[in-house]
């Protein structure tokens, strides 16, 4: 009998192995391995042709101290992220709340609302820059249309920035999709329980609801903000296709990883992009972690 269960343990372990080791072989060449060649680089001088040169934290104190594109870059990314971030949570909640509502054709509407979420990045920012194009925008003909002169959005380095923050708030349906599936598993009786105390609407919503929905909203939270502090494709085309160069106006859409971009495939300079690579690692982490600290004040799971 033991030597049975030994048998069938090391068969069981064999399995284990072989359908796991595809996945590790991937994860260690295709991860592992280039985040640690990027850790090298981020502390030498690289630029393809030559053979990598070590210069310690040459890197990252030029980058702090002396890059001309670092600082700016780092201004428009927390500024996209406060704004853009706490946007599309406000208005990814009220949809889902509202599309929880017992009306006809939600099922449609859901749909409806879902659909912009899965427009490629490029194809929905070539959208957006023909609504914001200063001469012939639909938006700016809509403003005309009411007696407003609407402002240059695309060429203007003071309203580009706010014209991508609200190009971003288009693509909330992925995080309404996730509120609306909590929202549809909260137990009725505590809405009855609720409403047998005397509690209105509001008070339903602040004392009932928001605590229910509280760590779907927290988990929307945490990858909205890594998502808006590694925003590219959308800045890179925001620039191509409004006919100015990728991070313009006066560098008004110069976002972090845009600048990295730049630096490493544009100017060469892989070492600096590699040290830039870990400083936004380093500060996502730091960021996600405080998110988790801070969560224990306002998440409540049912335990």
């Amino acid at each position: 009998m033991k030597l049975h269960m030994t048998a069938s343990r090391s068969q069981e372990q064999f399995y284990f192995w072989m359908l796991v080791t595809p996945c590790l072989i991937g994860f260690l060449w295709f991860t592992a391995g280039p985040m640690a060649v990027s850790l090298w680089w981020s502390f030498t001088t690289y630029n393809v042709i030559d053979p990598p040169v070590w210069l310690g934290f040459d890197n990252y104190s030029y980058l702090v101290l002396h890059d001309p594109a670092f600082w700016p870059s780092v201004r428009v990314t927390v500024v996209y992220t406060v704004f853009a971030v706490p946007g599309g949570l406000l208005i990814s909640t009220a949809v889902a709340l509202l599309l929880n509502q017992p009306v006809r054709s939600r099922a449609l509407l859901r749909t409806i609302y879902f659909l912009p979420t899965i427009l490629p990045a490029a194809a929905s920012a070539v959208i957006w820059v023909w609504i914001f194009s200063p001469t012939g925008g639909l938006l700016n003909n809509m403003l005309e249309s009411v007696g407003i002169r609407g402002p240059a959005w695309t060429h203007s380095p003071h309203w580009a920035l706010p014209a991508m923050i609200i190009m971003s708030l288009w693509g909330f349906g992925g995080a309404m999709v996730i509120v609306l599936a909590r929202l549809q598993d909260v137990p009725r009786q505590l809405y009855e329980a609720a409403m047998l105390d005397g509690a209105n609407a509001w008070q339903r919503f602040r004392h009932v609801t928001l605590p229910q929905i509280s760590p779907v909203l927290f988990f929307n939270l945490v990858m909205g903000t890594i998502g808006a502090m590694k925003v590219f494709d959308q800045a890179f085309m925001f620039g191509a296709a409004s006919g100015q160069v990728p991070g313009g106006p006066a560098r008004a859409t110069l976002f972090y990883v845009l600048n990295l971009y730049q630096k490493a495939f544009t100017y060469f300079h892989f070492g600096l992009a590699s040290a830039m690579a870990w400083m936004l690692f380093a500060a996502i982490l730091a960021i996600t972690l405080f998110n988790f600290y801070a969560a224990k004040r306002w998440v409540h799971y049912e335990n």
